[in-house]
């Protein structure tokens, strides 16, 4: 019953990861479910309340159930908790730390402090989430840089979505907003998209699932290449149709473009 708690949580907080896990393997989402979940707990964390302290007070607690599990300790009772016990061992509970530290970013109104306290952002969260799936599938460390930095690359391409919406919201979303600066974004993460083209033929089949979620990233991100005005305006995006074709031909073939 936790598997299908998780799966709920993921298909109402993150419904594109949501299909792109309905669209593996039965085995993996048995994995990806209770990851995708945690995400979703700890996303929506800071954004529940505009109280900094209630907030840090929440990703603490996720904190503190990551280090139970690291520890080999009885987990607190939840449903993503009891789920991802069972799914992470001690390095994947150490490392998913970081992807909730780097979380406290969301708490505040600060900008980031130079392009490379965004990147690491990007590498913490949806990296470190890519690389913990993979690796709880299969993966090897040989793999660990070009898995992460793909998913930092699908993350951005989230990310630059949300762009409109995070300073809507009183946020300073980007360190260098100017659609050269954005264009540059997009084109450094396709060079780390078709990277991972050609290593995840390396990794275990079973372990190619935890990229599936990034089949929408090559188009979005080639779609800001092209129109970086999109980012401002919060147009960045695929028709429902072609999300839908594309993700069903990444379920058969799993190409990353």
């Amino acid at each position: 019953m936790t598997l299908e708690a998780c799966a709920r949580i993921v298909e109402k907080g993150d419904p594109d990861r949501f299909l792109a896990a309905m669209a593996a393997p039965v085995e993996a989402r048995r994995v990806l479910f209770p990851l995708y979940a945690f995400n979703v707990e700890v996303t929506r964390a800071p954004w529940v309340t505009e109280e900094p302290m209630i907030a840090e007070m929440r990703l603490q607690w996720w904190r503190d159930a990551l280090e139970e599990i690291a520890e080999g300790r009885p987990v607190r009772k939840h449903e993503v908790t009891t789920a991802l016990a069972q799914v992470l061992d001690a390095e994947g509970a150490q490392a998913l730390d970081r992807l909730v530290a780097a979380r406290r970013w969301d708490v505040y109104k600060d900008a980031f402090e130079d392009e490379g306290h965004f990147q690491e952002y990007l590498q913490a969260t949806s990296g470190e989430l890519m690389w913990q799936a993979a690796r709880a599938l299969g993966a090897q460390d040989f793999a660990r840089e070009t898995i992460t930095d793909y998913g930092a690359a699908v993350g951005l391409s989230r990310y630059l979505g949300a762009v409109a919406a995070l300073e809507g919201l009183g946020r300073v979303p980007l360190v260098d907003g100017r659609r050269e600066a954005v264009v540059k974004l997009a084109q450094d993460a396709l060079i780390n998209a078709g990277a991972a083209s050609v290593a995840y033929k390396t990794i275990p089949t079973a372990a190619r699932a935890a990229l599936m979620e990034g089949w929408q990233a090559a188009p979005v991100l080639n779609q800001i290449k092209r129109q970086p005005q999109r980012v401002q305006e919060g147009a960045v995006g695929l028709s429902e149709f072609r999300k839908k074709a594309r993700l069903l031909r990444w379920s058969l073939t799993m190409p990353l473009f």
